[in-house]
């Protein structure tokens, strides 16, 4: 049976939602993430960053651009315990600029993959995985990586059964 870390970075707050902004009490990524748990077990993780990205979304989208430019790695909070026991990591995160946003390579530079599996999600409001999963094939080596699950954020809500299903499908 395998060992499951679920780990993810999320946005709640002000988020671009179907063209608009709209604020949410929990981010998107985190409700996939959290369907996910549910789904298959495991044990979950959310990224956080020491300095908080601004609470305006199109302040925050400017800060990551740059971040992305930068090819930054920006501080983080903490780090998962024991992550040399898990064999199946679920990587999750919104799509920002066409990537994961840098805070997630902050954390997984810093880890051997050899041996592990992959399995990435993003949500997003139309931009898929953009170049997400080539870029964790460069920062996973020795890893398996299996094919992600792309979910429109407006929706996330609403996708436990296709989430469930995809992550049953993918352990």
């Amino acid at each position: 049976m395998a060992k499951i870390l679920i780990v993810y970075y999320s946005r709640k707050g002000e988020n671009y939602w179907n063209g608009g902004l709209k604020n949410i009490a929990k981010g998107n990524t985190e409700r996939v993430a959290e369907f996910i748990q549910k789904a298959v077990g495991g044990d979950l993780f959310e990224v956080d960053t020491v300095k908080p990205y601004s609470e305006s979304y199109m302040t925050c989208i400017e800060e990551a651009k740059a971040e992305l430019r930068a090819d930054a790695r920006p501080e983080i909070k903490a780090f998962p315990d024991n992550f040399e026991d898990y064999d199946t990591i679920f990587v999750g995160y919104p799509n920002w600029w066409g990537t994961m946003p840098m805070c997630m390579f902050t954390l997984l530079e810093k880890y051997d993959f050899t041996g592990k599996t992959i399995i990435p999600f993003c949500t997003n409001e139309g931009s898929g995985m953009g170049s997400s999963e080539r870029d964790l094939q460069k920062i996973c080596k020795g890893a398996v990586l299996k094919k992600g699950l792309s979910i429109h954020g407006a929706e996330a809500e609403n996708s436990e059964s296709k989430v469930a299903l995809w992550a049953k499908k993918s352990v």
